[in-house]
């Protein structure tokens, strides 16, 4: 895939959609990160997981808390959390305010200088994405973090499948990537 000349910067209303919908029109968007010393990183989005606030799996689950009041907060902006004491995950909050959701994203497609990106944790490694940038509004191309319309993937290029790496709610077809793509992180979860 290419970057082209018309994509367009993502919006507020694109985002307070649904989160199944917001995570599947995703596919194809691009990410960009602006460092501190203005290099600009992207990456088009080929993985995406949706998560909402009556799902078991999802941090807003049991309702609003310090961690977990960003999903409840306007849609287009960055949740960023760490697990495992090592990695951090980047989602795009969704919904209406007051409701929450979110998507994760789970691989890009690497556009030059940017590599290594199969995989939340290692894509948040690449691009330097870190807790500092919780709450980035994601439709501000003057911040460090946006995200751009891309090309739509037709239906039959996107697969939808369970998530990966949770322990509830795992028999969801909540994830969402482009067929073929070499880039996403894990093709088909194990069956147990």
């Amino acid at each position: 895939m290419n970057l082209t000349e018309q994509q367009t910067l993502l919006t507020r209303v694109f985002c307070e959609r649904k989160t199944l919908t917001v995570a599947r029109d995703l596919l194809g968007c691009v990410l960009h990160r602006r460092l501190d010393d203005n290099t600009v990183l992207s990456g088009i989005i080929v993985e995406t997981e949706a998560y909402t606030q009556d799902d078991p799996s999802c941090h807003a689950y049991r309702g609003v808390t310090p961690r977990s009041k960003t999903l409840y907060g306007p849609p287009a902006k960055a949740y960023v959390y760490f697990i495992y004491g090592m990695y951090h995950c980047f989602n795009v909050v969704t919904e209406p305010e007051h409701t929450a959701g979110a998507v994760l994203i789970r691989a890009l497609e690497p556009v030059e200088p940017l590599k290594n990106t199969h995989g939340p944790a290692r894509l948040c490694k690449a691009m330097q994405i870190t807790r500092e940038l919780n709450e980035v509004d994601l439709t501000d191309t003057d911040g460090p973090l946006w995200i751009t319309t891309g090309v739509r993937i037709p239906d039959n290029k996107v697969k939808n499948t369970t998530r990966i790496g949770i322990s509830v709610a795992t028999d969801y077809l909540w994830r969402f990537y482009i067929k073929d793509n070499k880039h996403v992180s894990v093709k088909e979860p194990r069956k147990k």
